[in-house]
């Protein structure tokens, strides 16, 4: 327990220190490739398979170590990557403003999940707790909201911290020992709370 204070001490202090301050309204004009994935409601992943994530609401300190891990090559995703790699430090803090600076969803935004496996996932949740919160909405800038994000995906990270495609030694640990049926179920509750929203372009005819 002491170490885990420690960890969330000093990401704590990291996410508030190393961050650059970002515009969310030329964020908005930088993001111009984003909202063609990020703005469309139900949008797929081709390969492997899973709703593209949810970022209206997310906190942007996660956003921008995201977009530079993509950037660096260090987190895997090739149109992410891409996407990433001319970016710079500060158009990086612009785009993870913007997206912060959305609405929340006021309820549940993702179709109904089986109410006995959501409760199971709850049960699951106590270790998550500390870092996303007792819902999924993280009160810290340091670690990701998950609380309303796509089933499909929070089953995709975790599979990803499980098998080493995502480099995370904490999410990692915590997803050594989840099977199946736990993975399903953490994914169940979280995806079912409200929280994060798809990204609405009001002046624009996206899909939402």
């Amino acid at each position: 327990m002491r170490l885990l204070q420690l960890f969330l001490l000093s990401a704590l202090v990291f996410s508030n220190s190393a961050f650059a301050a970002g515009d969310p309204a030329q964020g908005r004009k930088s993001a111009e490739t984003c909202v063609g994935c990020h703005a469309v409601k139900g949008y797929f992943n081709v390969y492997p398979s899973y709703k593209v994530p949810k970022l209206a609401g997310q906190h942007a300190a996660y956003i921008e170590a995201a977009l530079k891990a993509y950037r660096d090559g260090t987190r895997q995703h090739e149109t992410m990557q891409a996407n990433a790699a001319n970016l710079s430090d500060q158009e990086i803090a612009d785009i993870a403003a913007y997206f912060e600076s959305q609405q929340y969803e006021k309820t549940p935004s993702n179709p109904p999940v089986n109410a006995d496996l959501a409760a199971k996932g709850k049960e699951l949740s106590g270790t998550c707790v500390a870092c996303h919160g007792a819902d999924g909405n993280s009160a810290s800038n340091a670690f990701p909201t998950i609380a309303g994000q796509h089933k499909s995906y929070i089953i995709n990270s975790l599979h990803a911290y499980k098998d080493g495609r995502r480099d995370n030694a904490v999410m990692a640990g915590m997803a050594a020992g989840l099977d199946e049926e736990a993975i399903e179920a953490l994914a169940a509750w979280y995806s079912s709370q409200k929280g994060l929203n798809t990204l609405k372009l009001e002046d624009e005819n996206a899909q939402n």
